[in-house]
């Protein structure tokens, strides 16, 4: 059987794209926060004045500090299994909640049923970059956070200026994203909060003409809408994707993605968001989120990304 391909016809070559350049973000500013060490699949971390030990699948290699200052934290998450959560094992008195600050926002900080305190430390050259595009753009500007968890980047947003609107399908998340909101000082910022599936919530907005000048988008590997829609990161992406261009404005500033725990390169979401944005023009930049050991200076990666900015 022959094959139906044929190459273009001279004159007509198909499209090149350039290779990216890839990047490496860490958020070296941080006085509430660091990574002390990491190694045999765990990380040693110091938020505020209590020391966390959690499972980290990247830390592969050996930790850099002795047995004994690993034995000062003072809780250690214990994984049931990579999926299902796991219990924490209290080693030294900490309190249920406190309080850490990166620059002027603030985030509460507590232990759940999942490995994970409310905070991912590693965004916060994000946070930074989002602040540096909306006071540049010199206009009112309306951000969509996606999958917006406790809302550091809708903090973030909102204190450089913008109108920002908050979406994730926890409504726990939502609480502690508006305590946080609060604890920041922010209480008067323009923010909608919405408890819903973000797909859904997009299609939505495409209909009702509502449009932003930036989008923030942190999608899990799985997950659950609040009327038990499923989340699946492969399947469901470029839907959302195509789903965005139609709620971007006319003259867009921004496009953030990033991604954690997925079998996927920052080059994948690096032609993903180009192909997105191919109708502005703009620069769409990608790579991989680490935070810097203080013990060693190794970098430990915990996401890759991929953005776009005028």
């Amino acid at each position: 059987m022959k094959s139906s391909f044929r190459m273009p016809a001279q004159g007509h070559p198909l499209p090149q794209v350039s290779p990216p350049q890839l990047l490496v973000l860490t958020s070296p500013e941080w006085e509430d926060y660091a990574l002390l060490d990491s190694g045999q699949g765990l990380k040693l971390e110091r938020y505020g004045n209590y020391l966390l030990v959690r499972p980290e699948a990247e830390a592969i290699w050996k930790p850099a500090l002795p047995a004994k200052a690993w034995a000062q934290a003072h809780a250690r998450f214990q994984p049931l299994s990579e999926e299902s959560g796991g219990t924490w094992e209290l080693l030294q008195a900490i309190p249920d909640r406190w309080s850490v600050r990166y620059k002027d926002l603030h985030c509460w900080i507590q232990r759940s049923t999942s490995r994970h305190v409310g905070l991912f430390p590693e965004q916060a050259s994000q946070w930074d970059w989002i602040r540096e595009r909306i006071r540049a753009a010199g206009r009112p500007i309306n951000v969509l956070n996606l999958f917006g968890y406790t809302g550091l980047a809708t903090l973030a947003a909102a204190q450089a200026g913008a109108h920002v609107t908050h979406v994730d399908a926890s409504r726990k998340a939502i609480a502690w994203a508006r305590e946080n909101q609060s604890l920041s000082g922010l209480q008067d910022a323009p923010i909608r909060w919405i408890v819903d599936d973000a797909l859904k919530f997009v299609q939505r907005e495409a209909r009702r003409g509502h449009r932003y000048e930036g989008l923030i988008l942190d999608p899990p590997k799985f997950g659950r809408g609040p009327k038990g829609e499923v989340w699946e990161f492969y399947k469901l992406l470029p839907n959302l994707l195509q789903a965005c261009r139609e709620v971007l404005a006319s003259e867009p500033i921004f496009v953030i993605l990033t991604a954690y725990a997925v079998k996927a390169s920052a080059i994948t979401l690096y032609y993903a968001v180009s192909e997105m944005m191919s109708t502005w023009k703009g620069r769409t930049e990608a790579g991989e989120i680490a935070l810097i050991e203080t013990s060693a200076g190794r970098l430990l990666p915990t996401a890759i990304f991929a953005r776009w900015s005028t």
